[in-house]
């Protein structure tokens, strides 16, 4: 376990004499894949670091519509917002099977009170994922969903073979829940992307043909 916690980002430079309290007391379990770990409006008592799979972090309203915040892989964490004693603010669920470990809150506590370093590194986390956050709340507010849309797949997409491809394995759903618009109006837009010569359907992969258009119209 101390070798998994020195690569997780925030515990960057505490040698395994300073990660060892830590380890003994962190409890590693396996989730299958579409596992609910934590719930809205839970109590919040945990923090959890991705050992290794993928967790998808949303919020949903009463008839199951969903809105994804993130995906997190190997080697990050959530629920740290367990330091103001409030309850959870969004959901997580496991997108493959996945390795997770935990660590109360009382410990962390004392953790972060021994090693300032740490609670430094615990806040610059916080500010990227506000930056995110306001990032998105302009996209929902100024972008269109075509725009949204094109914007994801361009914040995806990696160079390969001198092509931009996404080669996640995103369905219509997928794509819809992270951009908040409906399954439907992605596989409109999607049609609309090849008509119009800007992607390609390789499989499940995309490949982005020309420069994607990010208006707002």
């Amino acid at each position: 376990m101390i070798e998994t916690l020195a690569g997780v980002p925030l515990f960057a430079g505490l040698n395994s004499a300073e990660l060892a309290p830590l380890a003994a007391m962190t409890v590693a379990r396996n989730y299958p894949r579409n596992r609910l770990v934590v719930s809205e409006g839970d109590r919040a008592d945990t923090l959890y670091f991705v050992l290794s799979g993928r967790i998808k972090v949303y919020v949903a309203d009463e008839s199951g519509r969903e809105i994804i915040l993130s995906t997190q892989g190997a080697g990050t964490h959530f629920g740290d917002m367990i330091l103001d004693d409030g309850v959870r603010s969004a959901s997580v669920m496991t997108i493959e099977p996945s390795r997770l470990a935990t660590l109360s809150r009382d410990a962390f506590r004392s953790f972060l009170i021994h090693h300032p370093d740490a609670a430094l590194a615990l806040i610059r986390n916080l500010i990227h994922r506000t930056r995110l956050m306001n990032d998105r709340l302009r996209d929902m507010a100024l972008l269109s969903a075509r725009g949204r849309v094109a914007k994801l797949l361009l914040s995806l997409a990696r160079e390969a073979d001198g092509r931009l491809i996404v080669a996640e394995a995103l369905t219509q759903q997928d794509i819809g829940e992270r951009v908040g618009v409906t399954r439907e109006m992605v596989s409109r837009i999607l049609k609309d992307l090849k008509e119009d010569g800007y992607v390609r359907f390789e499989g499940r992969r995309i490949v982005l043909v020309r420069k994607l258009p990010r208006s707002n119209a």
